[in-house]
């Protein structure tokens, strides 16, 4: 259910404010080209600085919008493990077909701390749980020994694994097996992540690139040697906007690159900014590259 191109959704701004129609209007351009699935609320959406009113509401336009056509997995972590309780229940009740948990940032729990905050996510609901691995933002890294507890919960299904290590791949499908759901975190490894057994991506460029992302992610999973083949094709066009993508703090270069399409405007809320004349150049020769304008 969860696999393929699912895309960690831009939140719209106008005068600072939640744009409600255009957060519609980009729901509608992945169900048009073929995403597989929808992250309302994670970090690539600005979740840090959405209240918590805005929070739900995209987790409820979302669930409306994609009508079961595609699953939606609610951003609901925190370093709080009771306000991302609150927010995953909140999810389930709205809907959600799973949540996507982030690693406490900022306290740096142990692993036994990240244990016990996720079993506690776990007791409280009653649908998939995605962990969310990401050293460069949290700082903490969960262990695959860690991960391979949890996965022994009854909500547990799978990471987003973020740590950019290919290796962790090859660890954690040893450890946990085919049925444990691999999602990368990171577009410039998808193909070969899912070469390793990973079954697709929760991505950033789909926000700007849905067709040739899903295109890349069918192909690539199909496992046949002409797909492979044209899935490295794509891949190639994708790659430089990839790495451009991150030039600056996510998501002010994705923002700039979908006012570029007319999808969304690029404004971002405090403390991000938008981004530096050299990096728009960039983001231009990249989405020229991927033949996008």
């Amino acid at each position: 259910m969860f696999k393929g191109s699912i895309v960690a959704l831009i939140t719209p701004f106008k005068n600072d404010k939640l744009d409600e129609k255009n957060y519609i209007d980009l729901i509608h351009y992945h169900l048009k080209n073929g995403t597989h699935g929808i992250v309302p609320g994670g970090t690539t959406g600005e979740s840090p600085t959405l209240s918590h009113d805005e929070h739900k509401k995209i987790i409820n336009l979302s669930i409306k919008e994609c009508k079961g056509k595609i699953p939606v997995i609610a951003g609901t972590g925190s370093n709080s493990t009771a306000e991302a309780i609150e927010l995953s229940k909140f999810a389930d009740k709205a809907g959600a077909d799973a949540l996507l948990i982030v690693t406490p940032y900022y306290n740096k729990p142990t692993q036994e701390g990240l244990y016990q905050h996720y079993k506690k996510i776990n007791d409280n609901v009653g649908i998939p749980i995605i962990i969310y691995n990401i050293p460069s933002r949290s700082v903490i890294d969960m262990s695959v020994e860690t991960m391979t507890r949890l996965f022994e919960l009854k909500n547990i299904v799978g990471v987003k694994d973020a740590t950019g290590d290919l290796n962790r791949a090859d660890q954690q499908l040893k450890a946990m097996g085919k049925d444990f759901i691999m999602l990368t975190g990171e577009d410039g490894n998808a193909l070969e992540f899912n070469k390793r057994g990973g079954k697709g991506c929760i991505s950033v460029t789909a926000n700007i690139a849905a067709k040739l992302c899903s295109e890349l992610q069918e192909l690539s999973l199909s496992g046949s040697a002409d797909s492979l083949s044209k899935a490295e094709t794509i891949n190639n066009l994708l790659m430089p906007l990839n790495k451009a993508l991150f030039i600056e703090s996510n998501p002010s270069p994705v923002k700039y690159a979908a006012s570029l399409l007319n999808l969304s405007p690029d404004d971002v809320r405090l403390p991000l900014v938008k981004i530096k004349e050299s990096t728009k150049e960039e983001v231009k020769k990249a989405l020229q590259h991927a033949k996008l304008i």
